[in-house]
């Protein structure tokens, strides 16, 4: 379950975009499977300045709170709101309604220094 066409890091979000200055942010089916239930979700208000690699929010599960990293540098410009009451979309459809923010990037061709899927997949697989 690692799409083709998405870049990912190596804490497990993954980045969806179309060559343009916004992009759309999530973690992995890798992630949400290790969390466990996923109860409660903290994101950044729309306009927040974010920097790569910097804390994003919190994802809290029935088993731990885990940080979520900001993959890229920019400004929140969207937060997935149906994650306030519904926290659990994350597990059942990570890659599509349980996105987390879009983000407008300072730099976009910093996506491309993201892994491949074939580099996250080596990743998780060893």
């Amino acid at each position: 379950m690692i799409p083709e066409d998405l870049r990912y890091t190596a804490e497990h979000e993954w980045v969806a975009g179309d060559g343009g200055g916004t992009v759309r942010v999530g973690i992995t089916h890798f992630a949400q499977d290790a969390l466990g239930d996923i109860v409660f979700v903290q994101l950044p208000d729309e306009g927040t300045a974010v920097e790569a690699g910097e804390s994003l929010g919190e994802v809290e599960s029935t088993k731990s709170v885990s940080e979520i990293y900001s993959p890229l540098t920019g400004t929140v410009v969207r937060r997935n709101e149906q994650l306030a009451d519904q926290p659990e979309i994350i597990n059942t459809d990570p890659y599509g309604a349980g996105w987390l923010v879009e983000i407008e990037l300072a730099d976009p061709d910093a996506v491309e220094r993201l892994l491949t899927a074939a580099a996250y997949r080596e990743l998780t697989e060893s």
